[in-house]
Order: C-alpha cells, then sequence, then structure tokens
C-alpha cells in the first residue's frame, strides 16, 4: 500500500474509533446524566467549548482527504504536525474532568497508538523518487 493511502486509512481508523467511544459513552447512564447538565466534572458545554471540540474534530476528518491529496513534503508536516496534536490532546484527555471510564481507556489506548503511528510513518516516509521522462521512455521499450 502507498503511504498516501496508509496515512488516510489509518486517520479513517482514528475517527472511527473517537466516534464509538463518543456513542459508547452515550449509553453510560453516569455519563449521560452529566450530559445532560451540561457539565462533565468542570467542564461546561458552552457554544465556545463545543465549536472548539467541532474544530478538534476536523483534524482528523480533514487529514482523511489532505493525507490523498498533498504532495510529498506537505503531506509529511501535515501528518506530524496532525498526529502529534491529536496525540497530546487525547493523552491529555486522560488527566482532566472526572476519571477515566474503562471503556474510555481502552478507546483511548488505541487512539493514542494510531495517531503515533501515523507520526511514526510520516516521519519514517522517506520522499519518493522521481522518474526522468528518458528512464520511463527506457522502460516502456523493454
Amino acid at each position: 500500500m502507498d503511504m498516501k493511502a496508509r496515512l488516510s486509512t489509518l486517520w479513517i481508523f482514528a475517527m472511527l474509533n473517537y466516534l464509538y467511544c463518543d456513542v459508547v459513552g452515550l449509553y453510560d447512564s453516569a455519563m449521560l446524566k452529566e450530559l445532560m447538565t451540561g457539565h462533565i466534572g468542570a467542564i461546561q458545554f458552552t457554544q465556545r467549548f463545543l465549536l472548539g471540540v467541532s474544530i478538534l474534530m476536523e483534524i482528523p476528518i480533514a487529514m482523511v482527504l489532505l493525507s490523498r491529496v498533498l504532495k510529498y513534503r506537505a503531506n509529511r508536516r501535515a501528518n506530524i504536525i496532525a498526529g502529534t496534536i491529536m496525540t497530546v490532546v487525547q493523552s491529555s484527555s486522560l488527566f482532566f474532568g472526572t476519571p477515566p471510564t474503562i471503556y474510555y481507556l481502552f478507546f483511548s489506548t488505541i487512539e493514542i497508538a494510531c495517531t503515533l503511528f501515523i507520526v511514526r510513518c510520516a516521519w519514517k516516509w522517506s520522499e519518493p523518487e522521481v522518474s526522468t521522462d528518458n528512464e520511463i521512455w527506457q522502460i516502456k521499450r523493454n
């Protein structure tokens, strides 16, 4: 699998884990009660907070597409930066608010491992070799 497809697929995998963790949280009666009050621990769900979370989640959504369309250098940088941001945010979420539930720890472990793997793949990604027209012509003749 080429690196662009691999990175895009990893972002889809991370996104599905983010999403399903939130869905499972809706089945947690304690979490649902807190959600209904507009607070979870010390975090108040204001419009600004929800906008911030929306912007944050747009990072992995955008990376699904950007991993496919950006050229090598910009693609590599974007994946390293986005993967690092999402790793730091997800790791930090384990220490703020109420103590994390066992299912949240489970999904967080997978999400952090995935975003670290994205950073590792992008970091180790070497620039693809560019074939010259002459090399392509010789390949076609043979």
